[in-house]
């Protein structure tokens, strides 16, 4: 069950048309993993109302993968993403496919300053479960 747990949080985005496109923001992710090589079963995603003053309202959005998931949420009031691509590994190592993954994410977006993490988890004895 041991997985890769990559976030980015993305700031100064140029591409900030994607920010607020839903439906075009759907279809670049949907893309991204599957050119990673990922399995996307679902999908779910939410454009927030505009602002009183006219600001337009950011997007948030999963997709459900068979390997497990990808989460974003948009800032266009600050430019700014968040990021989170999941994969476990019980079959198979889909590291490289995360890391993949995260790569494409972040590049659609072009920010000006990328925060990376990466976490490993599940690291579980045979006995833990």
């Amino acid at each position: 069950m041991n997985g890769l747990h990559l976030t980015a949080d993305l700031a100064g985005c140029a591409n900030d048309a994607l920010l607020t496109d839903g439906s075009g923001l759907a279809r670049a992710v949907r893309a991204a993993a599957e050119a990673a090589g990922l399995s996307v079963v679902g999908e779910h995603w939410h454009r927030f109302p505009d602002a009183p003053d006219g600001q337009p309202g950011g997007i948030t959005g999963m997709l459900l993968l068979a390997e497990s998931h990808v989460a974003l949420h948009t800032w266009p009031e600050i430019a700014s993403v968040t990021l989170d691509v999941y994969v476990c590994n019980y079959e198979g190592d889909n590291s490289d496919k995360a890391r993949a993954l995260m790569a494409a994410l972040a590049a659609l977006f072009e920010p000006a300053d990328a925060r990376h993490h990466a976490l490993v988890r599940g690291q579980l004895g045979a006995g833990a479960l």
